[in-house]
């Protein structure tokens, strides 16, 4: 038979279960729009950027079950959609991304758009594929979804060549895509060695991060069964939920809250599931490991890369915890609730709230009053959108994550501008649950006008931008050692002006007395299928546990020149006013 690539491809992500591509038409893939808009089942989602496209199709990967996906034209769609490709790569998130090709059937140089993607994509995806003949066409887009999945997931980028697309080939069959490889159960010896540790550990901790977060029933029985408290890595906040008792913050070194940093002081045993001990989750590296360190991860490259490992499982984290906990009930019984553990707990995140309560913001929004509402305002089981920013780590030790799978936000990468687009995509992929994003004002300057892509196709979000005139996270990390900061301030940002040209609703809280009538009136017109925008006067002058524990722990680490040399000038700039 005779078949288009533009058709074979679309044939191939329908077969593969895709339900929304996203991107901009071009020369280069215009027959693939054209195909894509007789297909039934896939939706194309033209947006205003191709960033803002990557955003959205990653936040659909980290939120259903379904692989995000772009479609984009060569060269300047690629490198638009960098961004979000990288932040997928860096965070273990399948993507897929189809990109169309200049011209293989032409003696010709200097084609339009002719750069080497390859050499330009493969250090931020996981393969490339350049599609030669049509009957590749189906089979490679099998193949890229696989590696996508497969393993510790990630980004796959397949060019098509223009021609391809248009004219027709002969293709022999059409065949079924192959069932994704299930991972090897967890080594035996490995799991009986870890269970020996832990139990034999008179204060053991557990660790988890977002590869975690399909196993939070059985991190939480393992927890118990040893009485040990949790930590989550920043990706992996809605791996364990705030509610239960053992639950104690973001992180467990310097960097983190009170409560975590408490529980975890003398930790002799560790579990560590799904996390690869990274900058952003370690609090730049300022955690101290216990010797007895267990380590699962699916990605056996990440075993003492920054921490020696005494156990290393390689494997699904669901299956290992299954395996581990097994192994704990056969060597021994639960202990009994540890009640100490838990009041201690308890009454550690309450002081850290209330100092955060009593804390004077001049007539601003305290974070702690605003999320206190959102929390009371929300469901559970509400798809949470944070950026990179102050406000991060502001979600990360002030509004308690109480479901698995219901929080997404950059990490690695760490890019920029995430939030807004992402809520897109986990608004697409859920339109059943409520969705709303914490960002930024410098963050949602990169990619507010996505919320033109959300106003015309209906979606009801809520976006609280957190606005205090400058990029604080590194404001603030630019004041403690400088006294001075640089080139933060973003100057005047109408948000209700972008809320006119977008489409979006508006709503303005300016002080601790507007939070709750702000919340429901942006949820109400929200439920009506429409985005807003709410414009939060936030107070930032107090410091989160994580920018102040960052800070220190990168100081110390200077040599002593260095600091000495940091100190006489912050002092000099400070006499100096």
């Amino acid at each position: 038979m005779k078949k288009t690539g533009a058709w074979l491809a679309v044939y191939a992500l329908e077969q593969l279960g895709i339900r929304y591509t996203f991107g901009i038409p071009g020369v280069h893939n215009t027959e693939l729009y054209d195909e894509l808009n007789n297909s039934a089942q896939i939706t194309p989602i033209l947006v205003t950027h191709e960033g803002g496209g990557a955003f959205m199709a990653d936040a659909v990967s980290r939120t259903s079950d379904h692989t995000g996906t772009l479609v984009i034209v060569p060269a300047a769609g690629a490198t638009h959609a960098a961004s979000g490709i990288g932040e997928a790569f860096l965070d273990g998130i399948p993507m897929l991304i189809l990109c169309g090709g200049i011209r293989s059937d032409l003696d010709k140089r200097y084609q339009l758009h002719e750069i080497d993607q390859h050499a330009f994509l493969r250090p931020l995806t996981k393969a490339t594929f350049k599609i030669e003949r049509h009957a590749d066409v189906v089979p490679t887009l099998y193949a890229a979804h696989r590696i996508a999945n497969e393993g510790e997931p990630g980004p796959v980028f397949v060019e098509i060549p223009v021609n391809l697309q248009l004219f027709p080939g002969e293709v022999d069959a059409l065949p079924s895509p192959p069932a994704l490889a299930v991972p090897a159960p967890p080594e035996p010896t490995a799991i009986r060695r870890a269970a020996g540790l832990l139990l034999a550990a008179k204060r053991p901790g557990l660790f988890v991060g977002w590869g975690a977060r399909k196993a939070e029933a059985r991190t939480r029985a393992v927890a118990e069964f040893l009485q040990a408290p949790v930590a989550t890595t920043l990706q992996g906040l809605s791996s364990f939920s705030a509610a239960h008792p053992l639950h104690a913050g973001f992180g467990f070194g310097p960097a983190a809250v009170p409560a975590a940093r408490n529980a975890f002081a003398g930790c002799d045993a560790l579990l560590a599931v799904g996390t690869r001990f990274g900058e952003i989750a370690t609090g730049s590296f300022g955690v101290t490991v216990p010797a007895n360190l267990v380590h699962v991860d699916i990605n056996p490259a990440v075993f003492d890369a920054n921490y020696p490992a005494a156990v290393r499982i390689e494997g699904d984290a669901t299956a290992a915890l299954d395996a581990l906990l097994a192994e704990l009930r056969t060597m021994a019984v639960q202990r009994p609730a540890n009640a100490a553990l838990h009041d201690a707990l308890r009454r550690d995140k309450a002081a850290y709230r209330d100092a955060w309560l009593r804390h004077d913001g001049k007539g601003r929004v305290n974070p702690a009053r605003f999320f206190d509402a959102l929390r009371a305002a929300v469901p559970d089981d509400a798809i949470t959108v944070v950026d990179d920013g102050n406000h991060t780590y502001l979600t990360a030790e002030l509004f308690p994550i109480r479901r698995p799978d219901s929080a997404i936000l950059p990490t690695d990468f760490n890019a920029m501008g995430y939030a807004v687009p992402a809520s897109i995509g986990a608004k697409l992929a859920n339109p059943q649950r409520e969705v709303f994003a914490i960002v930024g004002d410098g963050a949602f300057m990169m990619t507010c006008m996505e919320l033109a892509t959300a106003a015309r196709l209906g979606l009801g979000l809520v976006c609280y931008v957190f606005h205090d005139g400058e990029l604080s996270q590194i404001a603030q990390a630019q004041e403690i050692p400088y006294k001075r900061k640089p080139c933060t301030a973003l100057g005047a940002l109408d948000c209700e002006g972008v809320a006119r040209a977008v489409g979006a609703a508006f709503v303005a809280v300016g002080s601790d007395g507007e939070i709750d009538a702000g919340i429901a009136a942006a949820r109400a017109e929200a439920a009506q299928g429409r985005p807003v925008i709410v414009d939060v006067a936030i107070d930032y002058s107090k410091r989160t546990a994580f920018t102040q524990g960052a800070v220190k722990t990168n100081f110390r680490r200077f040599p002593l020149a260095q600091r000495l040399r940091m100190v006489a000038r912050a002092v000099t700039r400070r006499i100096g006013g």
